[in-house]
């Protein structure tokens, strides 16, 4: 019997999983506290990037789709996986129907009703008009060393900072804040996007990619970015009654999800028994 279901959406993008900067723990136990009617991971939640140089699979990366698996089992969620930039090895075999509630292609048309009535959003990654990603791909691989080595940092200054009892400080958020190409880049990136939303005759966009959670209006579009799971830890929720609102991370949900083994230093290959892991991952271990 299906069970009642929190929300009607939740998107949730850029968890990098099989990189040493994704909170693939933490974005499980969001989705073991959060259940959906329609779940859209919006690309670069596999690294296929880091896959074939130097990241490593692990148990607690298998573990969040082990508990995507389950919100399809136990509330009949339909899964949308679209391709990002990172995981564009899922150009060779999108689109793809894997049983009745998971689908992988490239992007997705999203019809959201509330009282007021019925809006569409168009659902894509973002990288559709980032030209370094297009057709300049040797550069976005040297930015994203570049991004990993000061996530390194981060990570060091982190613990520096919890010995000295002092909270969380993102590196790498305050630089892309005071760099002034970074923050064009963000809002050329947003304004592009809801352009595309209006040429599809969509009342919205929703988008990942620049790590930057948002929601807001722009030229009288709406502009929705779920952020990421390797900074910020954010999700796009929509409730039954089709109000958007951006969600973030709290320990509070890690207690009530109960925990999940980290195994932070044993690296796996994927269960040959789960159809849908197989499916997405073949290819890239494959390419290591």
């Amino acid at each position: 019997m299906k069970q009642a279901t929190l929300f009607r959406t939740i998107v949730l993008s850029d968890l990098h999983l099989g990189t040493a900067g994704s909170k693939a723990k933490e974005a499980t136990d969001f989705l073991k506290y959060h259940s959906c009617q329609k779940l859209i991971l919006n690309g670069d939640i596999i690294d296929g990037w880091q896959l074939r140089q130097h990241g490593v699979w692990k148990k607690k990366h298998t573990a969040f789709f082990k508990v995507v698996l389950k919100q399809i089992v136990h509330h009949d969620t339909k899964v949308i996986y679209l391709r990002g930039n990172h995981d564009d090895f899922l150009d060779q075999v999108l689109p793809l129907q894997v049983g009745r509630n998971f689908r992988i292609q490239r992007d997705y048309l999203l019809k959201s009703v509330n009282p007021a009535g019925e809006r569409s959003f168009y659902v894509t990654h973002g990288d559709v008009f980032d030209s370094i990603t297009s057709h300049m791909k040797w550069l976005a691989y040297l930015g994203d060393i570049g991004y990993t080595f000061l996530l390194w940092v981060n990570k060091l200054y982190n613990q520096y900072r919890a010995w000295r009892g002092l909270p969380y400080y993102s590196l790498s958020q305050t630089v892309k804040q005071r760099i002034k190409s970074a923050v064009s880049y963000i809002s050329d990136f947003e304004e592009k996007l809801t352009e595309l939303a209006r040429a599809r005759h969509c009342d919205g966009i929703i988008c990942g990619h620049i790590h930057q959670p948002a929601i807001r209006q722009i030229n009288g579009l709406i502009y929705m970015n779920s952020g990421d799971w390797v900074e910020s830890l954010s999700a796009l929720i929509e409730d039954h009654d089709g109000n958007w609102n951006l969600l973030y991370y709290s320990s509070d949900m890690a207690a009530s999800a109960g925990n999940v083994p980290d195994d932070a230093d044993e690296g796996i290959q994927p269960d040959d028994t789960e159809s849908i892991q197989q499916v997405i991952l073949n290819d890239v271990f494959a390419k290591r």
